[in-house]
C-alpha cells in the first residue's frame, strides 16, 4: 500500500448534498447527507478500498462535523459511522439530535 504524496483534503459539495476527501485530486471517500430545516442529517459514509484503513473516514467526518458547527447546523446521525464517532467524541454533543421514525420517515421520502 503506497501512502499519499500531499495531505487528504475534504470538501463539502453543496450540489451533490455530500462531502468529500480528496487524495492526490481523486475522490477516497465521501459522506451524504440531506438538510431538513437546522438539521444536517448524515446517511451514509464510505471509503474506497484502496485508502481502508488509513483514518480517512475519521478525518473525513471530523471536519464534516466541524464545518455542521461552523454552518450553525444540528447533526443527525442516521449513518451507523457518525454515530459510532459521535459515541467518542462528545465534543459534538451539543449539537447532536436524535434519529427519530419521523427523521427516517422523511429521509426515505427525500431519497425516493
Amino acid at each position: 500500500m503506497s501512502l499519499p504524496s500531499a495531505a487528504p483534503i475534504v470538501e463539502r459539495v453543496d450540489a451533490k448534498h455530500r462531502y468529500e476527501i480528496l487524495v492526490d485530486g481523486k475522490r477516497a471517500g465521501l459522506i451524504a447527507y440531506r438538510d431538513r430545516g437546522e438539521q444536517r442529517v448524515f446517511f451514509h459514509t464510505e471509503v474506497d478500498d484502496a485508502f481502508t484503513g488509513q483514518g480517512m473516514a475519521a478525518q473525513l467526518v471530523q471536519q464534516a462535523l466541524t464545518d455542521v458547527r461552523a454552518l450553525g447546523k444540528r447533526i443527525v446521525p442516521v449513518c451507523s459511522y457518525v454515530a459510532k464517532f459521535l459515541k467518542k467524541h462528545g465534543e459534538f454533543a451539543d449539537i447532536t439530535d436524535p434519529v427519530t421514525a419521523d427523521v427516517l420517515h422523511w429521509l426515505k421520502r427525500e431519497l425516493g
